[in-house]
């Protein structure tokens, strides 16, 4: 038999739904808990797996596979009967089964926004989410008008994951009786669908672990389920002192409320910016009433607050403190003041900065490839937030011509940072988007 490690959070629909299709095809798996509230979907040995940290993961004799509904096709493919029909050849047939994925995808979104905030809030999301949610159902209710199935005329990975999905409402009191194709179509799971006792067998669990949380503690100050932090982060996407903060976010498991403050349209001199950062500079972080400000300060912050207890990101070690804080500062005083000398020109007149700010640049990148001599890490043997704070910056230099070759450590040190960044997948994504703004900025200044 195959050795099928299955890393998920049992009580989450696209788990139960893998369960289900394993149950259909025939194969066991071992299941692996990886619990995102604890932020075990960050640990460098999980992130080494999936770079991308999501939930559930496969890994099938070596071979990764994550998305859930990737993950179904797959083993139905290769551990379901031929033209099975949960998967059959016909290419008409899986076009339409592909269709109910993702269209399960969106249904999938719109319910996690309605129900999620229960786990952050204790309350389910607002009026807007529940007709979201309740439009999906109305087209999947227009699906099944006159048929069992979903996808077809037989049972296929589309209803089994589109049952995951819908069963989840059943944790909350949500009335499938205004969509009577789609409730027909849930009352015969029972009869047609392998691992369907044990599907409700973990909702029952699901719903017994929200009861007991929200016993435990309704809601108070205490509670790590139902009252999240309320954190507005007041940044500019692109820069590289905001896309530093989403990635500590990231590493230590906290979810950012971003607003946006456009820089270059004066939104950080409006009173009502002013009020909360009298110095009036992105990105401010308000905790709760708590308003901190300069990025680094806000890192530090964050994993402190945040974090785990003496968490190797910063370390309660005096000494390993102060080489944290020294890259902290070198990246402050030399390498970012150099980079805004050198890059910032660009939004100004069209141009870089002139040979001068060139070579400072280039001296602060020569210091950080001393630092990184014979270690992968530039304050100590751990990735720290002195690394996720630089690294930030020099990832800024994907925006123009710059060649980190020049700098053998720098580029190694770089070129690790998608197996060992929290969110750097995001980031990469974010200086995607400011170089496309880039270009369209010199493109308007040259004319």
């Amino acid at each position: 038999m195959p050795q099928l490690d299955l890393y998920n959070m049992p009580l989450g629909p696209t788990s139960r739904a893998i369960q289900m299709i394993a149950k259909a095809v025939g194969v066991k798996l071992n299941s692996k808990f990886i619990n995102t509230m604890e932020g075990d979907q960050l640990k460098p040995e999980f992130v080494k797996i999936n770079p991308q940290h999501t939930i559930p993961t496969l890994v099938d004799d070596g071979f990764v596979i994550w998305e859930s509904r990737a993950i179904a096709v797959y083993l139905v493919e290769k551990y379901g009967k031929p033209d099975s029909s949960l998967y059959p050849n016909d290419p008409q047939k899986r076009a339409l089964i592909n269709q109910r994925l993702y269209f399960d995808m969106s249904t999938y979104d719109a319910l996690s926004k309605y129900l999620y905030p229960l786990f952050r809030t204790g309350k389910l999301g607002d009026q807007e989410t529940l007709d979201k949610f309740n439009t999906s159902m109305e087209f999947l209710n227009t699906f099944l008008e006159g048929q069992d199935f979903v996808a077809g005329k037989e049972l296929t990975v589309a209803d089994i994951v589109l049952l995951a999905t819908v069963s989840a409402t059943q944790v909350i009191a949500f009335d499938l009786a205004k969509f009577p194709n789609v409730e027909r179509w849930y009352k015969n799971a029972p009869n047609v669908v392998p691992g369907w006792a044990e599907n409700l067998k973990t909702l029952e669990e699901a719903k017994n672990t929200i009861s007991l949380l929200r016993s435990v503690d309704p809601f108070g100050t205490h509670s790590k389920f139902f009252n999240m932090p309320q954190l507005d982060l007041y940044n500019m996407p692109m820069a590289p002192a905001s896309r530093a903060i989403q990635m500590i976010a990231k590493a230590v498991g906290v979810e950012l409320n971003s607003k946006f403050i456009n820089t270059l349209e004066g939104d950080q001199l409006k009173p009502e910016f002013v009020k909360i950062n009298p110095q009036h500079t992105i990105p401010t972080l308000v905790d709760d009433g708590f308003a901190i400000w300069e990025s680094r300060a806000i890192a530090v912050y964050l994993v402190e607050k945040y974090g785990k207890p003496d968490s190797s990101l910063y370390p309660k070690d005096p000494q390993k403190r102060a080489l944290i804080n020294q890259r902290l500062y070198f990246d402050m005083g030399t390498v970012y003041d150099a980079l805004g000398k050198y890059l910032f020109p660009l939004f100004r007149t069209g141009k870089l900065g002139d040979q001068e700010a060139l070579d400072k640049f280039n001296t602060a990148i020569g210091f950080l490839n001393t630092f990184l001599e014979g270690q992968d890490f530039v304050a100590g043997k751990e990735l720290t937030v002195a690394d996720i704070v630089l690294l930030a910056t020099v990832s800024t230099t994907q925006l123009i011509a710059f060649d980190l070759a020049k700098f053998p450590n720098v580029e190694r040190w770089y070129k690790n940072a998608p197996k060992v960044v929290p969110g750097w997948a995001e980031n990469l994504k974010s200086l995607e988007e400011a170089k496309k703004f880039f270009d369209e900025k010199v493109a308007a200044l040259s004319k």
